[in-house]
């Protein structure tokens, strides 16, 4: 599946929409559409990005005379809150948010598309990928954040070239079971995907608008492959993959120094370090030669279809937001790569967030589409059941096939 390619398009201007060929991109004081529209943008965040973002809601305001008012929110409400509120003319001109919330966020009408223009080069492709739904671009993205491989770089001193390298490194090392990586009684596909794509099977295939909810791809031949490897690797095999290993139990396990590799995200790593483990950050490794792409999940912000303000949010979003200097603030806030690519670069100078991009340039976007929803479902169960030593053809296809009638209907 190649993410990386279908967004040529997506970025292309939606100036009709929004009325925006006046302003985006223009900061020259006296043109600006913005500041010729007035009033006040009001801006949903997270409680932990208010104070990054102060600095740059000031600037436009100075420069434009659009007060911006930040609101810090719960992270666990701001997206039902803003699906609720926006119909009403309640809610915020602009919201912070997941990628993955785009489906939904579509299906119920509440965000307008965002105007990139050529600024649109100046991100990494999998963020351009994410704020793309249906062919158009509809986040201004600020975050990346994937899965990686976490080493403990005092029991191995080299990164594995594979995944039997990845084993037999550990066993040299001592260690009985080197490896661990969070599952639990209902699976989870997530941490597994990896080594999924490293057989040839995405979940869903791809158009020139994105991922094409009626290509389900689980079930080909790769998907089976993968199945059968799983098995080998669970009860009945090697071990490897546990079902009684969740978050805390792998996160114990490379604490003590009993796992020397930990397949987790930045957000474990502090915790690694403050725990005193020499940590490294290496590429997920394969089980077939090819390579092992992880989700990507990628933050953002977006407008709402009924903001009376659009021009002025895309032009903050673009314009400030989508600044170097704001993106680095926002690193600082959440220490999660910086979706533009200047940011991400500086950023970069920390080993351990180079680590991580790294395996992030590989990395494909989590489906946004409704159809996902049908996957979750099912995916995590049947990869338990396979781990736990089921038939893995026969479970793998049952899969697709419950996957499929969900889609379906």
């Amino acid at each position: 599946m190649n993410t990386k390619s279908i967004l040529a398009a997506g970025a292309v201007a939606v100036v009709a929409t929004l009325g925006l060929a006046s302003c985006a991109g223009s900061n020259d004081e006296g043109d600006n559409g913005a500041a010729a529209e007035g009033g006040t943008l009001t801006v949903w965040v997270d409680a932990e990005r208010v104070d990054a973002l102060k600095g740059a809601a000031e600037a436009y305001t100075e420069e434009t005379g659009v007060e911006v008012d930040i609101v810090g929110k719960d992270n666990a409400t701001i997206k039902d809150d803003f699906i609720q509120q926006v119909p009403t003319g309640e809610g915020p001109d602009i919201t912070m948010g997941a990628h993955d919330w785009l489906g939904e966020l579509s299906t119920n009408g509440v965000v307008a598309p965002l105007e990139l223009g050529d600024s649109a080069d100046d991100y990494l492709d999998v963020a351009i990928n994410a704020a793309t739904y249906e062919g158009t671009v509809y986040m201004l993205p600020y975050a990346v954040e994937n899965i990686a491989l976490l080493r403990n770089a005092d029991l191995v001193t080299e990164a594995p070239t594979s995944w039997d390298d990845m084993i037999a490194k550990g066993q040299a090392a001592g260690l009985d079971k080197p490896f661990v990586v969070e599952q639990g009684a209902e699976g989870n596909p997530y941490h597994l995907y990896p080594f999924q794509t490293a057989f040839g099977a995405p979940v869903f295939g791809t158009n020139d608008e994105g991922y094409d909810p009626t290509d389900l791809q689980l079930g080909n031949e790769g998907g089976v492959a993968f199945a059968q490897w799983l098995g080998t690797q669970g009860k009945t095999g090697s071990g490897n993959f546990n079902t009684d290993i969740d978050g805390d139990i792998a996160k114990q396990a490379f604490l003590d120094g009993t796992a020397a590799y930990w397949l987790t995200g930045p957000w474990n790593v502090g915790a690694a370090i403050d725990g005193g483990v020499n940590v490294a950050i290496d590429p997920v490794p394969s089980p077939t030669g090819d390579v092992a792409s992880p989700f990507a999940g990628v933050k953002g912000f977006f407008v709402s279809s009924e903001s009376d303000n659009k021009v002025a949010a895309n032009d903050f979003l673009v314009n400030y937001i989508g600044t170097e200097d704001v993106q680095l603030d926002l690193f600082e806030a959440g220490n999660i790569l910086p979706a533009l690519s200047a940011a991400a670069e500086s950023a970069s100078s920390d080993p351990i967030i180079e680590g991580f991009a790294k395996v992030g340039a590989d990395a494909v976007p989590m489906p946004a589409i409704p159809a996902m929803g049908s996957v979750w479902q099912y995916w995590g169960i049947a990869e338990a059941s396979i781990i736990n030593g089921e038939d893995p053809v026969a479970t793998w296809n049952k899969l697709a096939t419950d996957v499929q009638s969900a889609i379906d209907g």
